[in-house]
């Protein structure tokens, strides 16, 4: 994907720099024709037609005897801005269209495309000549016709660049800060589609200059005696036998112009696609990205028939959760029987090996989870209301301003646009009504309580100005902007040395206890768990097989599954020996076992286990685990 990195770095290049110069120049001249033209581009001189250059006429005289210099650059005005014109309404209807296709998808994306089909399909030419037979020869009205015919290139360009951006992580993360899609849409879709649209606009604006030339030669175009290029072309195949040096300068201009607006676009191409691979190659990186999309379905809630009452301690309750896709005609379970609650001021630490589906059960809990999946059964309570996942606007309402969250990928959950400052500004102005000056001053505080040493040179940099500490670091300022009761931590400390690690988690209990909010954490390292959570939930296979209080969980697993995650610790390893590990991968949702999931892994496996569903026993208080061997574990003690 083009990025404007890319493009910034295209720019350095010698040839963009010689092609950029040129057209530069030449829209000077344009501009400037009246003030520097050596003459009257329509006065004649019959006395002195088709000759060649001369220190009166620089470039030579046409059949007319009129300056062809003069000529070129009052026909230079016209010729560009014909071209201008079909690019600007080529790129305003097209790149509209694509992001509200990339964007929304469904139905608006098979209206786009099927009118990109249409327009594509359609003979250019044959359309063209239809228009200038309606309206005579009009180039406003044939280079709008063109725009339009072309805009069908620029949605296609900008709905797959929209998809593209629209999985971004800085996406999500607007999205969970409470900003509106139309928001979204222009301050974080536009910006970062527009990097190839201008590529494209550059070649196809050479397109555009040559249709509009062969429209004025074949006598369609601007009425003589008006100059343009096209039909300066035309006058010079006229004469082309006796003066063949009246051809050079006016198609020589045409080709160079065109040429210079071809090479420009190659080089910033060429420079985004080449040079700038290490960004490219961290994202292809990511492994478990958020998404944020609309549901396509509608969400069915089943609730318990006898609903426990809300715990006051609880800031969060989560009951039997099961969210689903679609999979051969009917829906697989990817996440099922998941419940937990997030102690107020507390927080809750989320652990288990990839594909355990703890990122899917925190985008349940978001409302946020990518269709065409859905939450097909549970109940989710936050501070003692019941929210209803079918109701996006009731999970709208809480991110951001009651609900916070932290991107395991800070780098890719800043949006590389904008500067930091703007970023932390933008929730609280557009969430919290705030001022310019008082979202201002407020951003600033946020990063001093950070633990950033010089606030006003950070909220003045760009994503890619900061190391990975201090891109974590905004991404948890961008969270507390409208100081939420939860937030929200999704490996926050995966991507960062041990070092930095240390220090945000002493950046998170500080903050927990000057703000006291909750927090879920989710993570693969116990060292973590065991460091800032009180209460632990374990995941295997998309179900909760352990929780309880972190000490009780972590000093004496009652599941084979906890156990085994703490006997990898790599720690344990002996010098030149095998690093310890459970043997076997987490099965897909489609090969679950019948009974226990972890039963083809699990050294104390029996018949039994395989027998039927094993719920959640208790082992003591606040102290469950989905094993058959809790009983004996009961007895032995």
């Amino acid at each position: 994907m083009i990025t404007w990195k890319g493009l910034l770095v295209g720019l350095r290049r010698p040839m963009a720099i010689v092609c950029l110069t040129f057209l530069g120049c030449l829209a000077a001249a344009a501009l400037l024709a009246p003030w520097i033209a050596p003459h009257d581009p329509y006065d004649q001189n019959l006395t002195n037609v088709l000759s060649g250059p001369s220190s009166q006429h620089w470039l030579g005289t046409d059949e007319l005897g009129r300056d062809i210099l003069s000529r070129l650059l009052y026909g230079a005005k016209l010729s560009l801005l014909s071209g201008v014109e079909c690019i600007v309404v080529a790129v305003v209807l097209g790149v509209t269209a694509g992001v509200l296709a990339g964007f929304f998808g469904g139905r608006v994306m098979w209206v786009c495309d099927r009118i990109a089909d249409l327009l594509l399909a359609t003979p250019m030419i044959i359309i063209l000549l239809t228009v200038l037979a309606v309206f005579g020869p009009n180039m406003h009205a044939a280079m709008t016709t063109l725009g339009i015919m072309l805009s069908a290139d620029f949605m296609r360009l900008s709905r797959g660049s929209t998809l593209a951006v629209r999985e971004a992580l800085y996406v999500d993360a607007a999205l969970v800060f409470g900003l509106s899609r139309p928001r979204i849409i222009v301050r974080h879709i536009v910006p970062n589609v527009l990097g190839p649209v201008i590529v494209r606009a550059s070649t196809l604006f050479g397109a555009a200059l040559f249709i509009e030339a062969g429209l004025s030669f074949i006598g369609l175009g601007a009425r003589p005696p008006k100059p343009t290029w096209g039909t300066m072309v035309a006058e010079a195949g006229n004469a082309i036998y006796t003066q063949p040096w009246y051809l050079v300068p006016t198609g020589g201009i045409i080709i160079l112009t065109v040429l210079a607006s071809n090479l420009f676009g190659d080089a910033l191409l060429d420079a985004s696609v080449g040079r700038v691979p290490a960004r490219r190659r961290n994202e292809r990186r990511l492994k478990e990205e958020l998404v944020r999309r609309e549901a396509a379905h509608a969400v069915r809630v089943v609730a318990p028939t006898a609903p426990d009452a809300v715990v006051v301690t609880s800031l969060v309750r989560a009951r039997n959760l099961e969210v689903s896709f679609p999979a051969d005609g009917g829906w697989q379970p990817v996440v099922t029987d998941v419940s937990f609650d997030v102690p107020r001021r507390g927080a809750l630490g989320v652990v288990g090996e990839s594909g355990s589906g703890k990122t899917v059960s925190m985008l349940a809990l978001l409302g946020l989870v990518p269709p065409p999946g859905r939450v097909t059964a549970g109940q989710i309570v936050f501070d003692g209301n019941e929210l209803d996942p079918a109701d996006q606007g009731s999970f709208h309402r809480l991110r951001g301003s009651e609900v916070g969250y932290v991107a395991q990928e800070p780098m890719v959950s800043l949006d590389p646009v904008f500067t930091v400052g703007d970023q932390i500004r933008e929730p609280m102005r557009r969430r919290g009504g705030m001022s310019a000056a008082a979202s201002r001053e407020r951003a600033l505080e946020l990063l001093h309580l950070v633990g950033m040493p010089d606030p006003r040179r950070v909220a003045a940099s760009f994503p890619h100005e900061l190391s990975g500490g201090m891109a974590q670091r905004v991404s948890i300022a961008l969270a507390l902007g409208l100081e939420p009761k939860l937030l929200v931590a999704d490996e926050p400390t995966t991507a960062l040395d041990v070092t930095v690690q240390a220090e945000i988690l002493d950046l998170f209990r500080s903050l927990q206890e000057q703000l006291e909010m909750s927090m879920i954490v989710v993570t693969h390292d116990l060292g973590v768990l065991a460091d800032f959570c009180d209460t632990a939930v374990v995941m295997y296979a998309g179900e909760v097989v352990e929780q309880g209080r972190v000490e009780d969980v972590l000093s004496a697993p009652a599941m084979p599954y906890t156990a085994g995650l703490l006997g990898s610790n790599p720690y344990s390893a002996t010098p030149m020996g095998r690093l310890p590990a459970i043997p076997g991968t987490v099965p897909l949702p489609s090969a679950w076992p019948t009974g226990c999931r972890f039963q083809a892994r699990c050294d104390r496996a029996t018949e039994l286990c395989s027998r039927g569903p094993i719920p959640l026993t208790e082992v003591s208080d606040l102290w469950q685990a989905r094993c058959i061997r809790i009983g004996e574990r009961a007895a032995h003690d």
